[in-house]
């Protein structure tokens, strides 16, 4: 992904706690422990930590993630690639030496909007 196609960008040396809603693209290189939330595609950087919950359209892992991740459209792990949680995605690619440790489902991945429907149907 190109520098420019990034609209944000948390570098190396920063740490971050809270709720991160975003469009576009997002790159992490620094420490973010929290709670992620976008339809549109964040970057792990390869000395990144993330922790929380992840829950994005598609999810570029070169770093180190623990915790749930939930991307509507793809996850890509790299060979520097280390995620431990559950993921869950439609698309999986995973380059040789990347770790994933914890749960996969493979599957459609239903935004909020989705479920909140699909729940009052299931009442009628």
């Amino acid at each position: 992904m190109a520098k420019d196609e990034i609209n944000a960008f948390l570098g190396a040396g920063t740490n971050y706690q809270g709720k991160l809603h975003f469009q576009g693209a997002v790159r992490i290189d620094g420490n973010f422990q929290g709670e992620v939330e976008s339809e549109g595609t964040l970057v792990v950087g390869q000395e990144a930590l993330v922790e929380g919950l992840v829950r994005v359209g598609q999810l570029i892992l070169s770093g180190k993630l623990k915790g749930e991740v939930s991307a509507r459209e793809k996850v890509v792990l790299h060979r520097t690639a280390d995620l431990h949680g559950n993921l869950h995605t439609p698309v999986l690619v995973v380059e040789e030496g990347a770790v994933l440790e914890g749960q996969l489902t493979m599957g459609g991945v239903e935004s909020d909007a989705e479920a909140r429907a699909r729940e009052q149907a299931e009442l009628l």
